[in-house]
């Protein structure tokens, strides 16, 4: 009995001393875990944010330096909204990955969030003219400045649930392009057909990335070309607009003079420009000097050598936008630092191009220039989802599939 005691409480004493090893095994894997699990921040992108950071400065500055007479009114306003943009680009640039999951966040709800929005300011009072704002006082907000993440974040979406089935079936691209042309009808509703125009090229810049067969594009594109005719040529002031553009200086007097002095804006600057806050014709010779043609200013003060160095960095932003892309480890996220990179630069260029008589003059501001909230707002929320997305995808893996296999996967 004493031998049989003596044996089970040596057991029981080893049984003991393994639970204890094991209880502290937990808590050290517990402990881990939880170390594990505690928040780190995501290491983001230095290139694109320096080049984002560098616009948003230089946007400053030249918001103040356009502006002819109430250049600290715009420039305190501007500061503003660049705060507000740039904290949340930084929330976005940590969260937008975890924020996803939220049902709020899903992409057809915010879809149906915008189409209220873009309806809502179809009966606002016109301003110019147009229905484009929703005056809150302290703010305008523009609902077409939104639509223009939430299209692209929901046909990312949706290109992603069909991967492999959609240049085999024409009838999956009946949704997206139902959904793209509610949006943008709405927004061309607003007498606004730049931004549709920008977004729609967008939109089959996706498509085509995704895989879809240009046969597939072929019908629906000329469908809608009646229908573009229509409000290019038809519709009086957009007629006039393209005939002001074919030969500015036959209507020097009307439709033209904002070109006519945007030309001279530019080519007064020479190479090296007349100096920052020395531009003559932002002193009311020049309409919307600070916002729409605020290239023009910049030309005429910095000179060729240095918008040259600007143009450059939108190049650079291109590239280095769509080489995330390249890289990202899901089509979701391919598809939408894509689409987001090539909204910013192609308005960019857009700018560009109407500020020196390569495109018809049309209110569409240069990204992180321009004087404007929604503007200046969306653009830096484009690039904190760029920065995220292209974040949790930083380290690298084996089995990586980029935009190239998506649309290889389609065909």
């Amino acid at each position: 009995m004493k031998k049989l005691f003596n044996q089970s409480s040596t057991r029981t004493n080893y049984m003991r001393s393994v639970a204890t090893r094991r209880s502290v095994g937990l808590g050290k894997e517990r402990k881990t875990d939880k170390n594990r699990s505690s928040w780190q921040p995501l290491q983001l992108d230095k290139r694109l944010a320096f080049i984002s950071f560098a616009f948003v400065l230089f946007g400053l500055l030249f918001t103040y330096s356009s502006s002819a007479f109430d250049s600290s009114a715009f420039f305190k306003r501007q500061l503003i909204f660049d705060i507000l943009g740039v904290g949340l680009a930084l929330f976005l640039s940590q969260t937008y990955s975890q924020l996803q999951r939220l049902k709020i966040f899903r992409p057809m709800n915010l879809m149906y969030v915008t189409w209220v929005l873009l309806i809502i300011v179809l009966f606002t009072r016109t301003q110019a003219h147009v229905h484009r704002w929703i005056d809150f006082g302290v703010f305008k907000l523009q609902p077409s400045e939104i639509a223009k993440v939430t299209l692209v974040i929901y046909v990312a979406d949706y290109l992603e649930s069909v991967a492999g089935r959609l240049a085999k079936n024409w009838k999956l691209l009946l949704k997206p392009m139902a959904v793209a042309g509610i949006t943008l009808g709405l927004i061309l509703a607003e007498k606004d057909l730049g931004t549709p125009a920008l977004m729609g090229f967008v939109f089959v810049s996706m498509l085509i990335v995704a895989g879809v067969r240009f046969f597939h594009l072929a019908l629906p594109l000329l469908i809608i070309s009646p229908l573009l005719i229509h409000q290019v040529l038809f519709v009086a002031y957009r007629r006039e607009r393209v005939f002001s553009f074919l030969n500015p200086f036959a209507k020097e007097g009307g439709t033209g003079y904002q070109l006519v002095q945007s030309f001279l804006a530019v080519g007064s600057g020479g190479w090296f420009g007349k100096g920052l806050g020395n531009s003559e014709l932002k002193l009311e010779y020049l309409p919307a000097a600070h916002t729409d043609f605020i290239f023009s200013i910049m030309c005429e003060e910095l000179g060729l050598f240095l918008i040259a160095l600007i143009l450059g960095g939108f190049c650079w932003f291109l590239v280095r936008g769509i080489s995330l892309a390249c890289i990202a480890k899901t089509h979701f996220r391919s598809l939408v630092i894509f689409g987001l990179t090539i909204t910013i630069c192609l308005q960019a260029f857009f700018n560009m191009g109407m500020a020196i008589g390569l495109l018809p003059t049309k209110g569409i501001a240069l990204p992180f220039f321009s004087y404007g909230g929604s503007s200046v707002i969306m653009t830096l929320v484009m690039v904190g989802i760029i920065l995220n997305l292209a974040a949790v995808d930083h380290s690298p893996t084996i089995g990586r599939e980029d935009i190239t296999n998506y649309k290889n996967r389609n065909r």
